[in-house]
């Protein structure tokens, strides 16, 4: 399917096959609603926003990012999308590295995702080089009730201005409400103390937010997903949020990170980010605990999280051996590539409340 040359073709194929994936759970009706979160690596237009540090990628900047290779990659962030889906289109996708809104409309209305009826909604963050982090959602799956966007006091802080955190409310088909925070945490660039404080004044922002969810619900159904630029053991993540691996060992505060992968990973990858020969898995989807909770008619489990390395979105690397993420640049070196990530899976399965 992935050599399919049509791009309508296969995108009919999983169009068609997101209407017919119903197989049975204790004699109900289940369903899987997929979720995903991708880093898609400078998302950019062509066009210069003088309230931003883009000048890099404009036709005559260092990129030399031209219409032909914008487009040339929205095509292929597309492909990405589809082939994630399976036999269903992702219900949720959570990216970072976007521009404005003029890509994300592009990228819903105006590529090969145009027919598939995927609406947006994005951060305007004060970010000095302009990208912001975004959310794609079927409403057909996903009834938006709210969203807004959170600012990482960064300026009060003395750090340069960071991404805002997008949070978005809705209902979903099971009759559960989702909570979704989208976050893309502070580079590791630069002092080693000073990015990683400008981290954890980002990811108390996100506490703060989650802490806002709990004061309003008893057991609300959360679920955060980014680009944190550090690992799930990482102590921020204990310390703050927290993020727990272990079963029954945690508060009802806590997320959780679904411990176990499926076995879709081809053995040579080693992550979702491969920065000189080492793997790293810095991008993340967590949950809290109610959805690990196999008793609800909407929940995940282990095995249902997977990094998607498809063999399309890997290139050979030649100097430690192996494979990486294909990515669009390397440097100023224009390879045409998808991302120097990989996306990030996880599926949930659904029935209807009991009558």
């Amino acid at each position: 399917m992935f050599r399919t040359r049509n791009k309508k073709g296969w995108l009919r194929l999983w169009a068609v096959g997101a209407l017919c994936c119903f197989s049975s759970y204790d004699g109900k009706a289940q369903e899987t609603f997929r979720m995903m979160f991708y880093n898609v690596e400078n998302l950019f237009d062509c066009r210069h926003d003088s309230l931003k540090e883009d000048c890099e990628f404009l036709p005559d900047g260092e990129k030399r990012w031209t219409p032909a290779r914008y487009w040339r990659k929205l095509n292929a962030l597309s492909k990405v999308i589809a082939a994630a889906g399976e036999h269903r289109l992702p219900d949720v996708i959570g990216l970072c590295e976007v521009e404005n809104d003029s890509v994300l409309s592009d990228l819903t209305r105006r590529s090969a995702l145009r027919t598939l009826g995927y609406r947006y909604l994005m951060t305007h963050s004060p970010d000095v080089r302009g990208i912001d982090v975004a959310l794609l959602y079927q409403p057909g799956s996903f009834r938006l009730l709210a969203m807004r966007e959170v600012e990482v006091p960064s300026r009060e802080a003395g750090f340069r201005p960071t991404r805002n955190v997008l949070y978005a409310k809705g209902r979903i088909l099971a009759g559960d409400t989702l909570h979704l925070l989208v976050g893309h945490l502070p580079s590791r660039l630069g002092t080693t103390r000073t990015s990683r404080a400008h981290r954890r004044l980002a990811v108390c922002t996100v506490r703060h937010l989650l802490d806002s969810i709990y004061a309003s619900e008893a057991a609300p159904r959360i679920v955060v997903m980014g680009d944190f630029n550090a690992g799930a053991d990482d102590a921020l993540f204990r310390d703050v949020l927290p993020v727990s691996r272990k079963k029954g060992v945690f508060s009802k505060t806590d997320l959780l990170y679904v411990p176990a992968l499926s076995d879709s990973l081809p053995t040579e990858v080693g992550g979702t980010y491969r920065y000189r020969g080492l793997w790293e898995t810095i991008d993340h989807i967590w949950v809290s605990p109610v959805l690990m909770d196999s008793a609800r008619n909407f929940h995940t489990a282990d095995g249902m999280r997977s990094v998607a390395a498809f063999p399309f979105l890997c290139e050979p690397d030649e100097t430690y051996g192996g494979v990486r993420p294909f990515r669009t640049y390397q440097g100023p070196l224009y390879k045409g590539g998808y991302s120097d990530h990989f996306p990030v899976i996880l599926d949930f399965v659904w029935r209807f409340p009991d009558d």
